[in-house]
């Protein structure tokens, strides 16, 4: 398979997967309004990874989403994460649509070929950023067991957000240092507001900083790449 060296194979995986892990909510989610809103920024982020990844290589989206090893995958660990309860869902969402939105506002003023994508998605990212930001106060300030919950969620993610700030390959203007002090600023505010505690634990997991990019994935990414390749592997070559 023949994979061009371009951020966009990074990007784009993200929102592949972060796609399919807010599609796995479908039918399950707490209530009817919110399946609805899950399952748009799922649409949203599958979007962006088909243009995304039509710019990494000479196969087409569906050969680079469906076709490759686990290895080749180059996502951040965060976004396959295990979606848990609510409440994780929407710490992992609140930690990754932060960093999108200020990723995603940086490049959409330069004249990299990621410019137009970024341009238009950082409309969409604001949004799925502050659906995120309203559920952290609604369950961080709600009852006891929603702020515990929301806590518990906070706490355990954490340790992949190390990773948002490696350097990625292609990306040698952004400033990975600066992204990094207004994405802690947003998420002290929120977490402020919500009357939680922002974590305090390391953030960079049991893996070295960058794994995911360097397609070290965790336990559970392999079960989610079977489920989701399992239809296309097992009827290679069929249209609908």
């Amino acid at each position: 398979m023949n994979i061009t060296a371009t951020p966009a194979l990074p990007l784009g995986d993200d929102a592949l997967i972060l796609s399919h892990r807010l599609g796995e909510w479908a039918g399950h989610a707490p209530v009817l309004e919110e399946e609805v809103a899950l399952a748009n920024i799922a649409l949203d982020l599958l979007g962006q990874a088909r243009v995304l990844l039509s710019l990494a290589g000479d196969e087409d989206e569906d050969e680079l989403a469906y076709l490759r090893e686990e290895r080749q995958f180059r996502n951040l660990q965060l976004v396959e994460q295990p979606n848990g309860d609510f409440a994780h869902t929407i710490a992992r969402q609140l930690y990754f649509s932060t960093y999108q939105e200020l990723l995603f506002d940086h490049l959409a003023a330069t004249e990299s070929e990621l410019a137009p994508l970024a341009g238009k998605a950082v409309k969409e990212v604001a949004y799925h950023r502050d659906h995120a930001h309203q559920w952290t106060l609604r369950l961080g300030d709600g009852t006891d067991e929603s702020h515990a919950r929301m806590q518990r969620a906070l706490d355990s993610l954490w340790q992949f957000t190390g990773e948002l700030f490696e350097p990625v390959d292609g990306l040698e203007t952004v400033p990975w240092s600066a992204l990094e002090d207004s994405w802690t600023t947003r998420i002290t505010a929120t977490l402020e507001q919500a009357t939680l505690t922002v974590p305090e634990g390391p953030r960079h997991g049991a893996w070295r900083a960058g794994a995911g990019r360097q397609g070290l994935h965790t336990e559970s990414f392999g079960r989610l790449l079977a489920e989701m390749q399992h239809l296309h592997r097992s009827h290679p070559g069929a249209t609908w």
